[in-house]
């Protein structure tokens, strides 16, 4: 099998996509072979604000249907494969959306929304980001992993300093079940950024979780 053969047969996804959505951005989608992608939908937004943006990215997905299919579910992702479409799955880079609503999480899910990172590099509500002093995550925050937990939303660990990422991906109560990712991030060794880095010990606990 070819390299070009393997990319067409395989289920390719791109893990984090943020851009001024339109079509010409989903035809090179489907001309790069994509099969979904985590598009992002939130990132300093609040509530409001964020539900807008996923209505304008619903109308855009519906206007162009030939290209792009919403995802909900892995489901989903194969049939965008089956019919040679991309998936969008709508995701955020800050848990900012949430405000600090509990309830909002499972209406985000309803909505689409399949990937949450905890922070945006600086503290929220849930947690702290890399570029804070480490404070772990906060009461709320364990309460929105949990529940991310169980309503299916993936916990994205990019941009959060090493105590949340290691509650959010092994706490036992508040540990995310649904997959763990640690997106835009390599191996951190001695001078490396602490936004786009990962240690070896926040690797090796999602890998076991």
């Amino acid at each position: 099998m070819s390299p070009a053969e393997l990319h067409a047969d395989s289920i390719v996804i791109d893990g984090l996509i943020i851009a001024k959505w339109n079509r010409d951005l989903f035809e090179d989608m489907r001309k790069g072979g994509l099969t979904a992608a985590n598009c992002t939908v939130s990132v300093w937004e609040g509530f409001q604000a964020t539900i807008n943006n996923i209505v304008a990215s619903q109308t855009l997905i519906r206007e162009n249907s030939d290209l792009v299919i919403p995802v909900k579910t892995t489901a989903d992702i194969r049939k965008a494969k089956e019919q040679g479409k991309t998936g969008i799955i709508f995701g955020f880079q800050n848990a900012h959306a949430f405000e600090d609503q509990l309830g909002y999480v499972e209406i985000f899910k309803q909505l689409g929304v399949g990937v949450v990172q905890m922070c945006y590099n600086t503290q929220n509500l849930v947690g702290t980001g890399c570029y804070e002093r480490d404070g772990g995550l906060s009461g709320f925050g364990r309460e929105i992993v949990a529940e991310m937990n169980r309503v299916g939303i993936m916990c994205d660990l990019s941009h959060v300093a090493p105590r949340p990422a290691k509650k959010s991906s092994s706490n036992r109560k508040s540990r995310c079940a649904t997959p763990t990712a640690c997106r835009p991030g390599s191996k951190s060794t001695r001078a490396t950024s602490p936004m786009k880095n990962s240690s070896s010990s926040l690797i090796m606990a999602v890998l076991s979780a």
